[in-house]
């Protein structure tokens, strides 16, 4: 029953008592959080890499876990035991000497942007309701399509990551090769539609394969092309399996393979596909696309302009906080086709407004636009070409270094940032030395299995490593590797 205006006023004359006061002691919480946060970021630089010795999930349940709480707790309390209790477990991956992932760290700009993003609290998925982070995502999309030279017309969806970033793109992929057939697989769905051949190299990422299965086109139904060493598509085998080919297809090829750093050989794939007659070629790029902005390195992706959709992440070698993929799409209609999703309550942008819940799975997410933009106000394009050619600088002088030291090989042809690294030509060496490594904290290198050799793996993405950085990190692994040689062999 909707109460009338007489119950109305009686309750707004009621006792006001049991209203919360939102203010209390929240500048207080916030500037003490500043200040925890400011320290962490100040440790950086010569903290230890990875957690605190003696972290287990043990220490770390007994100390954060426990019954659910009945009451309350003050919100003082709350931050300050949250980051005693978390830090020992943490791992520094913003630190200049983590090189265990793909993993760029926050310029300060972006760091910045992304508290005033939670600060700010907006849903952007209307222009409507919040027409400042909309422009900013639109702006932050014109200046990314321009940096990476990718077609002008090209659509963003700003994602959560590479996998949502994949997912978009194919599904924006899914779209527009069934409507070429007249099906509409959005109202439709997949059940009695035409079927779509997907095409990965063998080396693709999980994360594309992982966005296959979502976008219902199953992982198991994916033709595999080969490969050579470096993880690089074969064109030549590529050609073979579209000739003389009609069905709907889905080519996915890769900048970046994530253990080596190889790229596909691009425009020798566009002109394959372009003969295809309903053929789609989607770039997973998740940091390999970033190669071009960069003017030195622009020519390895040469011809990336001419597929149809791209993914990659900005958390990566732009160097903002986690949940910022990015989505691009040529074919616009078909981006919005995929994911756009009306509702009456939700009214469209009345003009030439960008509403950005278009673009993207999510209607409910973050303002991510906020920190691209910071990230590339900081640098310019300039700058962020200086940070990708500095990151693949350093790893080629690890790789330099490491490769004079007697009994380390080096697997790989360092094209980009990923060295790929094997001690005394040995599985269990290899495996001790890189357990040496992260528990000495001075820097920290993760394990690979690449075509059936035991490696360390090596990824520069942070923007504020230097040649020092990398020179004390890879004294780390020399010491390492001696005090594995000394410790005698392993079962």
């Amino acid at each position: 029953m909707i109460e009338g205006p007489a119950a109305i006023d009686r309750a707004d004359r009621a006792d006001r008592s049991d209203r919360v006061d939102v203010d209390a002691g929240t500048d207080e919480l916030l500037r003490r959080t500043a200040e925890m946060a400011i320290a962490y970021r100040r440790s950086l630089p010569e903290r230890r890499v990875g957690p605190q010795p003696g972290v287990t999930v043990e220490s770390l349940r007994a100390a954060l876990g426990g019954p659910l709480p009945k009451a309350g707790t003050d919100p003082d309390s709350v931050i300050e035991r949250l980051a005693a209790d978390v830090e020992p477990g943490l791992t520094a991956m913003s630190s200049p000497r983590f090189f265990g992932f793909v993993i760029g760290g926050s310029v300060p700009a972006a760091l910045a942007a992304d508290w005033l993003t939670s600060t700010w609290d907006q849903n952007v998925a209307l222009y409507l309701a919040t027409p400042s982070a909309a422009v900013v995502e639109e702006v932050a999309a014109r200046w990314l399509v321009e940096l990476l030279g990718l077609p002008v017309e090209s659509s963003v969806g700003f994602t959560s990551g590479a996998t949502m970033a994949n997912f978009t793109s194919i599904a924006a992929a899914r779209h527009a090769v069934l409507r070429r057939l007249d099906w509409d697989v959005e109202d439709q769905g997949l059940v009695g539609a035409p079927p779509i051949r997907v095409v990965i190299g063998a080396d693709a990422h999980i994360s594309l394969k992982l966005a296959l299965r979502l976008a219902g086109l199953g992982l198991g139904r994916a033709e595999r092309v080969p490969a050579d060493d470096e993880g690089r598509m074969d064109p030549a085998a590529l050609a073979s399996m579209l000739e003389g080919r009609s069905d709907p297809t889905i080519v996915c090829a890769q900048l970046g393979e994530v253990n080596t750093g190889g790229m596909d050989p691009i425009a020798r794939i566009v002109e394959i596909v372009r003969r295809h007659p309903n053929a789609w070629l989607h770039v997973d790029g998740a940091f390999g696309l970033w190669a071009a902005a960069s003017p030195r390195l622009r020519s390895i992706v040469r011809g990336h302009d001419g597929a149809d959709s791209w993914a990659t992440d900005s958390h990566k070698w732009l160097n903002v906080p986690y949940d910022s993929g990015l989505a691009f799409v040529r074919d616009s209609a078909a981006h919005r086709a995929a994911m756009s999703a009306g509702a009456a309550y939700l009214p469209p942008a009345p003009g030439q407004e960008r509403d950005p819940g278009d673009w993207v799975p999510e209607l409910s997410r973050r303002a991510r636009g906020f920190t691209v933009y910071a990230a590339i106000r900081q640098m310019g394009s300039d700058g962020i070409a200086a940070m990708v050619d500095r990151c693949c600088d350093v790893a080629s002088h690890m790789a330099r270094r490491l490769a004079n030291q007697p009994g380390v090989h080096i697997l790989n042809e360092v094209v980009l940032n990923q060295v790929l690294v094997r001690f005394d030509d040995d599985d269990a060496v290899t495996r001790d030395v890189i357990a040496r490594i992260q528990a000495d904290g001075t820097a920290w290198f993760g394990g690979t299995t690449y075509h059936g050799t035991v490696a360390m793996r090596i990824s520069v993405s942070e923007w504020s490593t230097g040649i020092d950085d990398a020179d004390r990190s890879v004294d780390a692994v020399v010491r390492a590797f001696e005090a594995s040689r000394s410790a005698g062999p392993r079962s």
